[in-house]
């Protein structure tokens, strides 16, 4: 009998994807993880950026949802300090939208259902005249939830993946599966070459997010027998220039029943979002229509001082949910809870499909995936994820003065982003340099050549928008020359890569 491959292939490099692959690996299995894009270059990299357990979803009842992501607040605050910290939320109260013993009692349940360690209880404020509010709120409900580098989270659960013996292909996509003597035979697809390759695992795993249905159509012998679904719902937000002062975050009820964030964005934005739209196109190809601009707009001239319109917006991005379906007439209503569909051939070669999901939950979600398949790896160890700091995790504090320390001519601002990007990992790059020339081509807003050649050799940067968009947003920085001089540079240095045979591919 041949012997596999890898014991578990994964398809999908979004945060459910990463998270089960790196779940996989430091469980003792030999692990593939296939993205037919860029890491995280989907919806992972398009949310409100917060690690939160869900207000209005207890609204809902959806109480084990919410307890579960509480307690993922605290623990991804643990294993990622450089990538993630504590926002404080103010949610301006409207009375003829909920009496406040309704908010009162939903952030005591908030404040209470999962245990505390860092993150500071709920509290009623007062406002005075120097709220950034108008004048017609005067009270606001102040409690805690978590901001978070969404893409660099897929980053590092990638990262750690590789350092778990674990394998990851970005641009492969699975172009067909079957089964045969008790393992999978899977046909890749490399996008930039078009060549392909057959490899087998005992084992596979369907986190392709909103593609999660296309695929198992694919590769399972009678999809039309799944009783799950996901239902597509687009995600818009907008970036403009800061509505205040200070590093608080808003929550804004609408009487349409929806919620608005408003947040602290790269220090001279306010990123504002989310929208929520059926969509039923290309989940790669979704855009901020006109209406939606407007809607967030409107919003937020609802309830601040300054106002805003369409012409004010730097930025704007859109990504689709892959929302279980759960015959919610609404989209916002929906469960945000996840399901596993399992199936194999005899008690061998298992498919795991994952749907639904959400950015907070990812870490739990690859937990309970493993705890799923572990019937069919009896040699695996038992979930260990909690308790395991994230590559580069050091508390920012800590890590920006280390590397002030040791590079005392490096600019403040680039020392600051590198800490919050690459906590300890920036001494990968920065390891011996000994002046600000050191670092090679500065391609403008403290990009420099060494940290890009690092991005193209350890963190699968193949494009200059996954560099820009992902790795970083110094999109919204450099110029459209200097973003061109970037491209050019990439390109040229992918294409010596892979003459040195040193690209990471997987044909």
């Amino acid at each position: 009998m041949k012997v596999a491959d890898y014991d578990l292939l994964v398809i999908g490099g979004g945060i459910n994807g990463v998270g089960v692959a790196y779940d996989a690996a430091g469980r003792g299995l030999s692990v593939c993880l296939c993205e037919m894009g860029d890491l995280a270059g989907a919806t992972s990299s398009s949310s409100s950026k917060l690690i939160h357990g869900g207000l209005r979803y207890l609204e809902q009842c959806e109480f084990r949802l919410v307890r579960e992501a509480l307690a993922e607040r605290e623990i991804l605050l643990k294993i990622a300090p450089h990538i993630t910290r504590p926002l404080r939320f103010y949610l301006p109260h409207q009375s003829e939208l909920r009496p406040a013993w309704m908010v009162q009692l939903g952030l005591f349940l908030y404040d209470h259902l999962s245990k505390r360690n860092t993150l500071t209880g709920s509290r009623r404020v007062k406002l005075d005249g120097g709220s950034p509010l108008k004048s017609t709120f005067n009270t606001v409900f102040e409690y805690s939830d978590v901001w978070v580098d969404d893409a660099r989270l897929v980053l590092l659960n990638a990262l750690g993946l590789r350092d778990h013996g674990g394998s990851v292909f970005t641009r492969t996509k699975v172009v067909s599966g079957f089964r045969r003597n008790d393992l999978w035979h899977i046909c890749l697809e490399d996008q930039l070459t078009g060549t392909t390759k057959e490899v087998t695992s005992k084992a596979l795993v369907n986190a392709a997010g909103p593609w999660v249905s296309g695929v198992l159509a694919g590769l399972s012998k009678e999809p039309e027998k799944s009783d799950k679904r996901v239902r597509l719902v687009k995600g818009s937000h907008i970036v403009v220039p800061g509505l205040y002062q200070g590093s608080q975050a808003y929550i804004l009820q609408n009487h349409d029943k929806r919620v608005v964030f408003v947040s602290p964005f790269l220090g001279d934005y306010s990123l504002i979002g989310t929208t929520e739209v059926e969509y039923n196109g290309d989940p790669g190809a979704a855009t901020c229509s006109e209406q939606e601009r407007e809607y967030l707009c409107r919003v937020v001239n609802d309830h601040f001082k300054t106002t805003i319109s369409v012409e004010d917006i730097i930025w704007d991005f859109s990504g689709v949910r892959p929302l279980f379906e759960d015959k919610s007439s609404d989209a916002r209503t929906a469960t945000r809870d996840y399901a596993f569909e399992l199936e194999d051939e005899d008690g061998k070669a298992p498919l795991l499909s994952v749907f639904g999901g959400k950015l907070t939950t990812y870490r739990k979600l690859g937990e309970h995936a493993m705890n799923r398949l572990a019937s069919y790896f009896p040699m695996a160890t038992g979930a260990w994820t909690q308790s395991s700091l994230l590559p580069g995790a050091v508390q920012v504090v800590s890590c920006l003065q280390v590397i002030q320390q040791r590079y005392p001519w490096l600019p403040d601002s680039v020392a600051i982003r590198y800490a919050h990007s690459y906590g300890s990992l920036a001494d990968k790059f920065l390891n011996g340099m000994g002046c600000i020339s050191d670092l090679g081509i500065d391609f403008g807003s403290g990009l420099y050549q060494c940290e890009v050649d690092y991005l193209i050799r350890n963190e699968w940067v193949i494009e200059a928008e996954d560099l820009l968009w992902r790795r970083s947003k110094l999109g919204l920085f450099l110029s459209t020359e200097e973003s061109s001089v970037l491209a050019d540079y990439i390109k040229s240095s992918i294409r010596q890569v892979s003459e040195n045979g040193t690209l990471n591919r997987i044909v």
